[in-house]
């Protein structure tokens, strides 16, 4: 039970104010997240972090010398937004490019790619390594689909060891590609966690039992079982982490590893002590030479009972990364020499209020637009439980109200954007970095990618006309799929968003004006929308839960085909 707090909607910005205030020393704040408050050498590469909060001391409270040079921190269990990684990157950049580096989950995986893109434009070099190292969330042949749980420590220490060492950004990925390929972790929980303000937990296990691969949001594990001693614990998370020896590692026995034993937030130190000390004999018996340990709280979920076992093989450049020196809010080794506190003036943080001149036609149509943003949020909001019980079903039942945020938020910058003058390229930049900023997520990305694609088709100086909303929502369909990585028949808004795009651009080359054509076009969403009751969902968190989801429709598909009918009349009645 989360306890302490004032507003819900505020913890995370309150938690943040306490926490920089605490670590002034090796912490400051900037939009998005914080960076180290001491100066790191020019021209050396940036290793940011981050994801959502809860998790502390991931990923805030590693930030400082010896290790992050910035973190990003979204709301509490959801992606921070592609702006707020742009922005701590701007901020942390020291001239030798930024490595991003996250857990891989899907609404991470879109923000950060979008950074990541935004960062190239800009002549910032910018690579990614998503960690995956929970070995229950996908087969060994899909590593790629795999989490990333207390093994983002692993990964994030070695990249910026490497960076401190002044490596070039192409050898820092390379190292933490290595260290993330050695990383093997897996989890269990006894029972759920609970949100600031909630009555109940995000889920419950049974009493007297314990859940076996459990993600640290909530994610399905492999299977339920009697919870056991803390010997026979051990045992079982020894023996499943020694059946995965990564390759590269031709024999256990003579092989190095550090070995991390996390609690998730209300298991007791001691505890995990007495867990430990079984974990230590049995990698001792199996011949593993054990290097640096580490037992405690490493990456939380709030007050979730539960603990992972994460074993990071090494060899002799990777031991060097790991032992090296680091000194942040919640992690130190070794000996630093102090660094000097950076001058905050000097940082380069991007102004995302600037609105440019846009012309006097691109101002009408933004006025179309903001009407449009405003019906969204209408229609999400009488709409947010049911699309939450939708999701609910076989994801994590947060759907309507990530959706809720990010409308709510769109509409409001949609208002304010409007009443200076902006553009509708503009208008809808804004709106879309509103939506992404508060929903975070996987729906946040995605609405904010949808959202500046149509901006940038429509920017601020012609008219549109028809043709540049079906080029609009072309672009965003593509963008979706680049940065999603969904495809048509994966059960996910792409199902619906397809047939949309294809018949909006067919009626639009047709002649069709455009408030037909986006009519005809959304009757074509609507019917993608209802018929994914019958497909099983290949991505996102409700895919370990696939046959649940038969027979409902997927919740993001819903939401843009009812989105889409309201913009649709605000469209018909438009002057």
């Amino acid at each position: 039970m989360t306890r302490l707090y004032n507003d819900p909607v505020n913890f995370v910005d309150e938690a943040t104010a306490g926490f920089v205030a605490a670590h002034a020393q090796r912490v400051c704040q900037v939009p998005g997240g914080v960076i180290r408050s001491t100066r790191s050498e020019p021209g050396t590469v940036a290793v940011v972090i981050g994801g959502g909060s809860g998790h502390y001391p991931a990923f805030a409270g590693l930030v400082g010398q010896g290790l992050a040079h910035g973190a990003v921190m979204g709301n509490l269990f959801a992606s921070p937004s592609a702006q707020q990684v742009y922005n701590v990157c701007k901020a942390a950049n020291n001239g030798g490019g930024v490595l991003l580096s996250f857990g891989n989950y899907a609404g991470d995986v879109l923000h950060f790619g979008q950074a990541r893109e935004r960062l190239i434009r800009e002549g910032i070099p910018c690579e990614i390594v998503a960690v995956i190292d929970d070995i229950s969330s996908a087969d060994r042949e899909e590593l790629h689909k795999r989490r990333g749980i207390a093994g983002d420590l692993t990964v994030f220490k070695v990249a910026a060891a490497a960076a401190e060492a002044g490596y070039s950004l192409e050898e820092v990925v390379r190292l933490s590609r290595a260290a993330n390929l050695r990383t093997r972790s897996m989890g269990v929980a006894f029972d759920g966690c609970t949100l600031p303000g909630a009555d109940d937990a995000l889920f419950h296990v049974p009493a007297g039992k314990m859940a076996v691969g459990l993600g640290i949001h909530g994610e399905p594990g492999i299977s339920e079982q009697d919870v056991p001693s803390a010997d026979a614990l051990a045992e079982l998370l020894v023996s499943h982490l020694l059946e995965e020896v990564p390759d590269g590692i031709e024999t256990v026995r003579g092989a190095r590893a550090s070995v991390l034993l996390n609690g998730l937030g209300a298991i007791k130190y001691e505890e995990l002590f007495v867990v430990y000390r079984r974990v230590h004999a049995l990698l001792l018996e199996a011949g593993i030479e054990i290097v640096e340990p580490e037992v405690g709280e490493l990456v939380t979920s709030l007050d979730m009972a539960g603990a992972s076992l994460t074993l990071f093989w090494l060899d002799d450049e990777l031991e060097r990364l790991w032992r090296a020196p680091a000194d942040t809010p919640a992690y130190r080794k070794g000996s630093l020499n102090p660094a000097p506190p950076i001058d905050t003036a000097a940082l380069d943080i991007p102004d995302a209020d600037e609105i440019p001149a846009a012309s006097q036609a691109s101002r009408a149509a933004a006025r179309c637009v903001e009407q449009a943003l405003r019906a969204t949020r209408e229609v999400i909001d009488a709409n947010v439980d049911k699309l939450g019980k939708l999701d609910a079903i076989a994801g994590d039942g947060d759907h309507g109200i990530g959706m809720q945020r990010g409308a709510v938020a769109a509409a409001e910058a949609a208002e304010q954007a409007l009443a200076r003058g902006a553009g509708a390229g503009t208008l809808l930049r804004q709106a879309a970095e509103a939506w992404s900023d508060r929903a975070g997520g996987t729906s946040g990305a995605i609405w904010g990618v949808m959202l500046n694609a149509l901006s940038l088709t429509l920017g601020d100086d012609a008219a549109p006309q028809a043709e540049h909303y079906a080029r609009g929502v072309a672009k965003a369909k593509q963008d979706v799929m680049e940065f999603g990585k969904a495809k048509l028949g994966d059960k996910t808004l792409v199902d619906a968003l397809v047939p949309f795009s294809d018949a909006l651009s067919q009626r639009v080359a047709a002649g069709d004006d455009l408030a037909n054509a986006w009519g005809a076009a959304t009757q074509a969403a609507q019917a993608a929308a209802e018929d994914t009751q019958t497909l099983k969902p290949k991505l996102g968190r409700a895919r370990p839960l696939a046959e649940k989801s038969l027979g409902t429709p997927d919740p993001g598909a819903i939401s843009l085909a009812m989105i889409l009918d309201v913009v649709h009349r605000v469209i018909a009645t438009a002057d």
